[in-house]
């Protein structure tokens, strides 16, 4: 009998992303570092609290985070000239090769997991997630 979808998706989901975060931690870095990297660089946000939605993780934790990549001299956190409360991230230049090195890793991860897999089948894959998603949100 086959294992219900929802579980065997849950095991691979995680499968998934232990095999990505040890492949980030390979190239000297985490899964949440490579997901705030990729995001100040492509500024898809404008305050930290944007930043934490956008990653799915909470401020105080996402602090800690930018803590840790501040002291590694990745990121700096400069007051928004606009709203003095507001405070952005930037990469710094060691910051800027750490994302280029992780996004590199990123694309070979994606090409080892599409390995003998057609376009059209992870286009098939996607739509069926989606889906999947939309069923548990309620969303239609």
């Amino acid at each position: 009998m086959e294992p219900p979808i929802g579980r065997h998706l849950y095991w691979i989901a995680r499968l998934t992303q232990k095999a990505f975060n040890d492949a980030l931690e390979s190239a000297g870095s985490s899964l949440p570092a490579w997901l705030i990297l990729l995001h100040v660089e492509k500024k898809k946000f404008d305050t930290q609290t944007e930043l934490a939605s956008a990653i799915g993780i909470e401020g105080p934790t996402l602090t800690h985070h930018l803590d840790a990549m501040e002291h590694d001299g990745l990121v700096k956190r400069v007051r928004d000239v606009d709203n003095r409360r507001a405070i952005k991230v930037e990469l710094t230049e060691a910051g800027r090769e750490m994302f280029s090195r992780l996004h590199d890793v990123a694309i070979g991860f994606e090409e080892r997991l599409r390995t003998g897999v057609s376009d059209d089948e992870v286009a098939m894959v996607r739509s069926v997630l989606d889906r999947f998603g939309r069923n548990v949100s309620g969303q239609d």
